[in-house]
């Protein structure tokens, strides 16, 4: 509460000197006016976190105040007193915006207990306008990392989209980012103050997805010992992602298929019929067209989910993207741990461009936050990375095909061993020496008797 100005707002001196002591006693700022213009105008002069007026004052009223006040800043949170506390009074403050109404006479507990909740909602309200605003830049099309082409073209037909309420299937392979666009598509949607709620059909055996798809009432079946909402009661004017759509059972599909057509259902047990106004996107890494055909998925439903569909390529079909979202998961991970790691080494970018990425931007993701871990400097190295990563920059000793003692044939393998691992540590002497399980000493001594360090090496 330190630190917080609150203006007060009283023709009564005495009323204004009670509330500035017991407020100022409580560690607010405080600053007490007489009137509504001195209100006005230390509105403008100066910060202001809440207003305490009284409603009966001469000249402006403390209602005709509370409007201006909620011209100047809506947010502003403002706290009606008067001695004349009817229910008109209150209505009509309530409605122009006050926060709360408290009648004279008072106890100083209450004023205080008013405050501190006002100040409590009031950060709340600003701690939701923020994750709102964070919600609304980490899902923005524009703020997705990617530099290909071909990614944006998608984020183009996502963003138009977005806009209607069509159902959406979003297929491509796993990691690539589907559930992202899913709450892409949301957060960009007229739906995006409204709930997104997740299925996961993959993870749900069919007894368990029904009930978790419409919910349940008590005693439905064993262990049903409460009335439980289901993920399209919960995500009623909001969005329903279905992930996995393909591995739901024919006949959880038949049940689907009847709430996207109806927009209603009952609930596991129950009779009553309950109305759900839901967008669905749903989510796939198999080719639904086969599973028509092959008749595992029902030809029906396929066409509901997909009246727009939107393929995410896989990671090695948009290579421009693996090195902004390598660099991107290196600075949040390094954030996160408080690590100064800062570049990518040469030799690592070539080690992530050169790999295919089968588990794709989730691969990626999961290797740079052990890269980050592992590092032990600015720079993430080879070494740094996934064991399949830098096993393509492995050290590869050539056995000399002259003659020769097996003590010079060791002598040129251990010089190769040096030479090698320096490179791949780019020159740092210390890290190589690491890596070689032997002190720097020791390795100076060593690249002096095979000449390196003439060679610069």
């Amino acid at each position: 509460m330190a630190g917080e100005k609150i203006l007060i707002v009283d023709d009564e001196q005495g009323m204004r000197r009670l509330l500035d002591r017991v407020l100022s006693r409580e560690g607010y700022e405080t600053v007490a006016v007489a009137g509504g213009a001195e209100a006005l105008r230390e509105l403008n002069s100066g910060d202001v976190d809440l207003a305490l007026v009284d409603i009966q004052m001469p000249g402006m009223t403390g209602l005709e105040l509370l409007e201006r006040i909620k011209e100047f800043d809506p947010c502003l949170p403002t706290i009606m007193i008067t001695a004349y506390g009817t229910v008109e009074s209150a209505v009509k403050a309530l409605r122009a915006g006050a926060y709360h109404y408290i009648t004279k006479p008072f106890e100083t507990d209450e004023i205080k207990l008013t405050v501190a909740k006002a100040f409590e909602r009031e950060r709340l309200l600003a701690e939701n306008r923020y994750l709102q605003q964070e919600l609304a830049q980490r899902y923005s099309f524009a703020g997705i990392v990617s530099e290909s082409l071909c990614m944006r073209e998608v984020f183009e037909m996502a963003s138009s989209v977005a806009v209607s309420n069509a159902n959406v299937l979003i297929t491509g392979e796993s990691g690539t980012g589907k559930e992202l666009m899913a709450r892409s598509i949301h957060f960009n949607s007229a739906r995006k103050e409204k709930p997104f709620v997740v299925l996961n059909c993959a993870a749900l055996s069919e007894g368990v997805l029904e009930s978790e798809l419409f919910g349940h009432e008590k005693g439905a079946f064993t262990g049903a010992v409460g009335t439980r909402k289901g993920r399209f009661e919960l995500a009623h004017e909001g969005t329903l992602f279905i992930d996995e759509v393909g591995e739901m059972s024919l006949n959880a599909q038949v049940k689907l298929l009847r709430v996207i057509q109806e927009q209603e259902f009952e609930r596991v047990g129950g009779s009553r019929t309950i109305r759900a106004n839901v967008r669905i996107v749903a989510a796939t890494n198999k080719n639904l067209e086969d599973e028509v055909r092959a008749g595992r998925f029902r030809e029906d439903l396929y066409y509901r989910l997909n009246v727009v569909n939107i393929h995410v390529p896989p990671l090695r079909e948009r290579r421009e993207d693996i090195e902004p979202l390598a660099r991107h998961f290196m600075g949040k991970f390094a954030a996160e741990m408080g690590k100064a790691v800062t570049t990518l080494s040469p030799r690592t970018l070539s080690c992530l461009l050169a790999y295919d990425w089968p588990g794709n931007v989730r691969e990626l993701q999961n290797a740079m936050e052990r890269a980050v871990v592992m590092a032990r400097g600015s720079a993430v190295t080879p070494r740094d990375l996934p064991q399949g990563l830098h096993g393509q920059d492995e050290i590869c000793l050539k056995v000399p095909e002259r003659g020769g003692s097996l003590t010079e044939l060791l002598e040129d393998l251990e010089c190769q061993l040096i030479i090698q691992t320096l490179r791949r540590e780019e020159g740092s002497q210390t890290r190589a020496a690491e890596v070689l399980g032997i002190k720097r000493t020791t390795l100076r001594y060593k690249m002096e008797k095979y000449g390196l360090l003439e060679r610069g090496e």
